[in-house]
């Protein structure tokens, strides 16, 4: 069967250019020229997409999205607003709009907005389960995974708020995984991390010649991600020139390569995030206001870890599960448990696997007991029930510091070079056998395998 579409506009000239553009995709369209014709329409028959313009003779598109939202909830409904209107269209994509187009409508922009469209999974208890990738049971993970469901329907820009560690770039994974760019790239960029003097080629790509070092075209981030979804991790580290250009590249769907005359369009759908609260941001003069409303249309906030209660055991066991190899099951004793949930976690999720992949590394039984948790001491909490320890690593990960093979008391550090080489020594002794090598060296097979991994020697 054919997909349907409703397009709703008072300009017989523009329906039937949408229609004509939408029956070379086999779509069929059927017109209504205002909000009275279109409530009837969508009272008769079933549609798989609707197009609005947001001035109609009886109110406006704005009206019609949320009666959709209301009654017809799961359509996809984008609209059509005036060039350069983009509070407009911030106003439509907040309301529940799936994406909007300028006019006059770009024949390519309109076709990929609709392809998009089409792709959008059916509503809860017709499409494929809700992802579990987001583990924990809190009300607060609750709300966040409703939320991602959510929002992964639209093409609204999302902006994801969270501490360092809370799994932001998770979340956005999420958001493309379920929506209609699934099938399309995901390309993360730490905003950070790009060189001030080359972040608008990166973005946007440059052609031959257009610099010193320019040695061939070469496409940027934008590109790369065309047809699927560009997540600006840290964007709140672009420098303020940059953020212009990028602000005229979202509104516009289009970026103009370094060194070229021509504008080139792009489709893809924009995710942003950082740790920093980009309203203070703005209230510093740091960031642009305009970007901001932007690419805020949607935020979704991540719970710091230490808000999440049992859901740090609920991670940890999923954790030791994945880091347990064949036959050695791993788990905690009660002790070790009552400590991770008393522990704040500054570092969040990320902090905690990578206590959990130490303590396992270093543990020489199954089970992992409060010893072997490299905890930092906050807060009047002492991991290790010593008084005054202060050292903020357990006994077991101070072993590995010293060297459990006589490398050397524990105020003397083993640095990796001495450490390669000894590991590199006892392999070739036995001849890579890593269960001999671990024998050798007085340590676990387990955290012979961790070593040998942080050290590339795997």
């Amino acid at each position: 069967m054919k997909a349907r579409a409703l397009i709703v506009d008072d300009e017989p000239a523009l329906r039937e250019l949408v229609a004509i553009t939408l029956g070379r995709m086999e779509v069929e369209c059927t017109g209504a020229p205002d909000l009275a014709s279109a409530r009837r329409a969508l009272a008769e028959q079933a549609f798989d997409f609707c197009l609005t313009d947001m001035r109609l003779p009886d109110g406006n598109g704005l009206s019609l999205i949320e009666h959709i939202q209301r009654h017809h909830a799961g359509l996809p409904v984008a609209m059509i607003t005036a060039h350069g209107s983009m509070e407009t269209a911030i106003e439509a994509l907040k309301g529940g709009a799936f994406d909007f187009v300028n006019k006059p409508v770009d024949i390519t922009d309109l076709r990929n907005l609709v392809a998009q469209a089409l792709k959008v999974p059916p509503q809860e208890g017709k499409g494929p389960p809700a992802d579990r990738s987001l583990i924990g049971e809190s009300p607060a993970m609750a709300q966040l995974r409703e939320k991602v469901r959510k929002v992964a329907r639209s093409q609204a820009p999302v902006y994801i708020n969270g501490e360092s560690g809370t799994g932001k770039e998770l979340v956005a994974r999420l958001i493309h995984a379920q929506g209609p760019r699934a099938a399309g790239p995901f390309v993360p960029v730490n905003c950070g991390a790009l060189p001030a003097e080359l972040v608008e080629s990166e973005l946007f790509g440059h052609l031959k010649g257009s610099f010193t070092g320019a040695t061939a075209d070469r496409p940027g981030l934008f590109q790369a991600a065309h047809g699927g979804t560009l997540f600006l991790d840290e964007v709140a580290d672009l420098p303020l020139p940059m953020q212009v250009k990028l602000l005229r590249a979202i509104q516009e769907k289009r970026v103009r390569p370094v060194g070229a005359a021509q504008e080139e369009a792009v489709d893809c759908r924009i995710l942003s995030a950082t740790h920093q609260s980009l309203s203070e941001l703005v209230a510093a003069g740091r960031f642009r206001q305009d970007l901001y409303y932007r690419i805020n249309v949607i935020e979704l906030k991540m719970p710091p870890l230490r808000e999440r209660g049992e859901d740090v055991l609920l991670i940890a066991e999923h954790y030791l599960a994945a880091l347990a190899t064949e036959g050695e099951p791993l788990s905690l004793d009660e002790q070790a448990r009552a400590a991770l949930l008393a522990y704040p976690f500054p570092g969040n999720v990320r902090e905690l696997e990578n206590i959990l992949e130490r303590a396992a590394a270093l543990s020489e039984g199954e089970v992992i007991g409060l010893e072997a948790l490299p905890l930092d001491s906050a807060e009047g909490l002492t991991p290790y029930g010593a008084e005054g320890s202060g050292t903020g690593i357990g006994p077991a990960l101070a072993a590995e510091a010293a060297g459990q093979a006589g490398a050397g008391p524990v105020d003397e550090p083993v640095t990796e070079p001495t450490e390669r080489a000894r590991l590199l020594e006892a392999l070739e002794k036995t001849r890579w056998n890593r269960t001999k090598a671990a024998q050798l060296l007085g340590m676990s097979l387990r955290a012979l395998r961790y070593r040998l991994s942080k050290l590339g020697l795997e």
